[in-house]
């Protein structure tokens, strides 16, 4: 056999049939992957149509909920705009019935104007009553807005202004009724001009009234020492508590600058001279307390014919001559703290008697303005 044959295996029915072998075993195992891969595949085509109809499922139902919540949403904002709706006409209507009291309060008040004399005074003050959020009824219409103004104006117009019912008049009917608004309109006039003058009146005797105002605090000024203008302004006088010409910033407050000249000064000094007694009394108990020199031999100062001073008398005298120092110091002290505490109560005396005096002068001039008055 040549190597030619041995290379390719012509003529070799061994070698055919195992390479037959090699090719029916590869064909069967192809034919398994096939039919693997078609199962697999078969399967998920199967998961997939599922998904599919699962996921077309979920949209129909999804847009039946969105349908639903429109219809839902839609349906709160028709009640949240009916509820709005309501709510207005609820406080145009209380509006309404509010300013149909006031302007018949109002008519009475001139009906009663009217026929009351014209002697007294020009005005009266009337206690202020606290609305909404503690404002008055003339701070809460200053606050309201031109659009709150004007619906105002047309509900107090709706029910002011009558419409004319004049269909089917003939001409006479027609004459009386115009000669019946012209009696209104003069009427109207009337009423207008009596408020014009009335109103005229009262500002004059305000005038007079902040004019007599001035003058007494003028004369309140001039009694405590200050400027004739300085309790007249909107603001009370400025109180000089430092040089213009002091370097550093003033951080006191108002109160501690007003109380600085009321008995301040008193009460800073007491409180210096008790601080400075603290340390004294500090210094003196923690001083170093020294013992006499033992003396050999004579005693100085001794006096012809007195004993010879034992030993441990001396150490003793010197102690008792430390503690008479000390006494003695304590008493002075103590003399120096009564004399402040006597001084200090003459000059609360003092200050009660100016105070009651001031009251006094008070009273004197609210008499005298209450006279004035009337």
């Amino acid at each position: 056999m040549s190597d030619d044959e041995e290379y390719t295996g012509e003529g070799d029915p061994e070698f055919i049939k195992r390479q037959d072998q090699k090719r029916s075993d590869l064909d069967d195992q192809l034919k398994e992957y096939i039919t693997e891969w078609r199962k697999q595949r078969s399967k998920e085509e199967d998961e997939l149509k599922k998904l599919k109809e699962k996921q077309a499922k979920r949209k129909v139902t999804r847009a039946e909920e969105e349908q639903k919540m429109a219809q839902r949403k839609k349906e709160e904002e028709e009640r949240r705009v009916r509820e709005a709706e309501e709510k207005k006409q609820r406080e145009i209507e209380e509006k309404r019935m509010r300013l149909e009291e006031a302007e018949k309060k109002r008519q009475a008040m001139l009906q009663a104007m009217k026929d009351k004399d014209k002697k007294g005074p020009n005005f009266t003050i009337a206690k202020k009553d606290a609305g909404v959020l503690g404002l008055s009824s003339a701070a809460m219409e200053r606050n309201k807005t031109k659009e709150q103004l004007e619906e105002e104006k047309k509900i107090s117009l709706s029910f002011r202004i009558k419409p004319l019912a004049i269909e089917g008049f003939g001409e006479a009917k027609l004459r009386e009724k115009a000669q019946e608004l012209w009696e209104l309109i003069v009427k109207l006039e009337t009423e207008k001009y009596d408020l014009e003058e009335r109103q005229k009146r009262q500002d004059y005797d305000l005038k007079e009234l902040k004019e007599r105002q001035k003058q007494q605090l003028r004369h309140k000024a001039l009694k405590k020492g200050l400027d004739p203008e300085a309790l007249t302004g909107k603001y009370p006088p400025k109180i000089q508590v430092a040089s213009k010409y002091e370097r550093r910033v003033d951080t006191r407050s108002y109160d501690d600058k007003k109380k600085l000249f009321e008995g301040g000064y008193n009460t800073v000094y007491a409180e210096t001279l008790e601080k400075t007694w603290q340390e004294r009394q500090e210094r003196f108990t923690q001083r170093t307390k020294s013992k006499l020199p033992k003396w050999f031999g004579e005693r100085p100062g001794k006096k012809a014919g007195e004993p010879e001073t034992p030993e441990g008398e001396e150490d003793a005298k010197a102690d008792e001559d430390i503690v008479e120092d000390d006494e003695e110091v304590e008493e002075e002290v103590v003399e120096e703290e009564d004399e402040e505490a006597e001084e200090d109560e003459e000059e609360e005396e003092e200050e009660e008697e100016e105070e009651e005096e001031e009251e006094e002068e008070e009273e004197e001039e609210e008499e005298e303005e209450e006279e004035e008055e009337e």
